[in-house]
């Protein structure tokens, strides 16, 4: 064992640019004490606080348990993995733990709803207790089954819900979704087909579809680019005002996530209202984190203005965006050079001959036919009603083929794949190089000393001191007035 290994996390924050000003035992807030303690109770943890999921099991199974053992809350980053994959994570982290809390993600699926419906059968099947639903528009009935499954009345006839959700929004309109009841008619739906009971049914109305939403602000990934400071008060007002006029038994809770990866930035959400906070930036660029080191390597040296918007690969003809890394990669001016053609041509014929060369040679470093090649291999085998669809449309084919390089070049990012370094997709926010800013001449400006439940310690430690620090100064304000 290194000397850097035995050493405690408060010997390696010595060097950080932390408040000081009074000691952990005589703050007038302590880190346990920040947000909701509801929040901490259900979900079995210290702090109001967790690490959210990152795609293609960046959010890894080492991530997901040093998070637990550290007594903190994560979820594993189950988009784009097999169901099979999915099942090997959640065995294998069950068994590195010893009944500590962790969640698994839950990404919309709406053209596939069966295998949406098929890996919250793998989460019942396996007790998981906590998901985290990400890019929903609109309820499902997936979500409803997992939501619903099990609730029933205790002994005091109080509604007893065993799994909790917890939704990730940015709009008012989604919010409200999740903050009401099951729609009805799936409801009915549902225990028609005998998927839920008769009397889970009967208690739906009493039961809203997430206990924890968390409104995200311009964010890594997928984004609409809100201001947390608009946003946050708008839901959380909105929630609030559902959860009186429904008369939840528990009201629902409000987290705030995007742009957090300081302490000041901790220390605001919760000064908004927040009744708990989730990261995700900063936790990509750590030692558990489930991307390559040539990533990582890129990731530790951002500033606040290093990343960019692009395109969405799986939204593209939609227009969505997405948050990513900009510096030392071209992916974003590619990506978005690619939905310019899409707007400007209605098919790959279309597009001038030098434009398709460019793309064969700089881009997918193969020819268009080789692409279409491999795009039609993929729906024939997974979606073959929806290679009709491609086929009889050149535009949607045209898309289908652009789409390829987002999926090409997020496998590049995950490979480390240093010969095509320009090309890399990595989803990533400015909370990032403000974290980076922060550490600067720290140990933990290399992100090899960089672990999730360090970062987690660090971040409401050091805002619980900060805020400390504030009331200390507005109360000694007051008092010399």
């Amino acid at each position: 064992m290194t000397h850097f290994e035995q050493t405690t996390l408060a010997e390696r924050c010595a060097s950080l640019p932390l408040q000081r000003t009074d000691s952990q035992q005589g703050r007038l807030v302590q880190a346990e004490q920040l947000g909701s303690t509801a929040f901490r109770q259900d979900y079995g943890v210290k702090y109001a606080y967790a690490s959210g999921a990152m795609y293609q099991g960046i959010a890894s199974r080492q991530l997901v348990v040093a998070m637990a053992q550290a007594g903190m809350m994560s979820f594993f980053g189950s988009g784009g993995l097999s169901l099979r994959v999915l099942e090997e994570a959640i065995l294998g982290i069950q068994s590195d733990l010893s009944g500590e809390s962790f969640g698994m993600n839950m990404l919309a699926d709406y053209d596939f709803p069966e295998k949406e419906m098929q890996r919250i059968e793998l989460f019942l099947t396996h007790g998981i207790r906590f998901i985290e639903a990400a890019a929903y528009i609109a309820m499902t009935p997936a979500l409803v089954r997992y939501r619903l499954s099990g609730v029933h009345r205790g002994e005091d006839q109080r509604i007893m819900i065993p799994n909790t959700l917890m939704a990730k929004v940015s709009r008012p309109e989604v919010a409200e979704i999740f903050a009401c009841p099951a729609p009805p008619e799936l409801v009915a739906q549902l225990c028609q087909q005998g998927v839920i009971t008769q009397q889970e049914a009967e208690l739906a109305p009493w039961v809203p579809m997430a206990q924890d939403i968390c409104v995200e602000s311009d964010s890594a990934g997928h984004t609409d680019q809100g201001n947390a400071y608009v946003l946050f008060p708008a839901i959380s007002r909105l929630c609030r005002d559902i959860s009186a006029r429904q008369r939840y038994p528990k009201p629902i809770r409000i987290g705030a996530a995007g742009g957090i990866g300081t302490p000041e930035a901790v220390m605001a959400a919760f000064m908004l209202g927040a009744d708990f906070i989730v990261t995700g930036s900063v936790n990509q660029c750590s030692v558990e984190a489930a991307t390559s080191d040539e990533v990582k390597d890129l990731l530790q040296s951002i500033n606040i203005q290093d990343t960019d918007y692009a395109p969405a690969g799986d939204m593209f003809e939609q227009g969505a965006k997405v948050q990513v890394l900009r510096r030392g990669v071209f992916f974003p001016s590619r990506a978005n050079k690619l939905y310019q053609l899409y707007q400007q041509y209605a098919s790959l014929e279309e597009i001038p001959q030098v434009v398709k060369k460019q793309l064969e040679d700089k881009y997918f470093k193969r020819p268009i036919s080789d692409v279409w090649k491999e795009v039609r291999q993929y729906y024939q085998a997974n979606r073959p009603q929806m290679l009709m669809k491609i086929e009889e449309h050149p535009k949607r084919k045209m898309a289908a083929i652009f789409r390829w390089y987002f999926a090409y070049s997020s496998r590049l990012a995950l490979a480390g794949d240093q010969e095509n370094k320009v090309d890399y997709q990595v989803h990533c926010g400015p909370a990032l190089g403000a974290f980076n800013q922060w550490v600067k001449g720290s140990v933990y400006e290399s992100w090899r000393a960089r672990h999730v439940n360090e970062i987690g310690e660090m971040l409401m430690q050091e805002a619980a001191s900060m805020l400390s620090r504030q009331i200390g100064l507005i109360t000694s304000h007051s008092l010399s007035s």
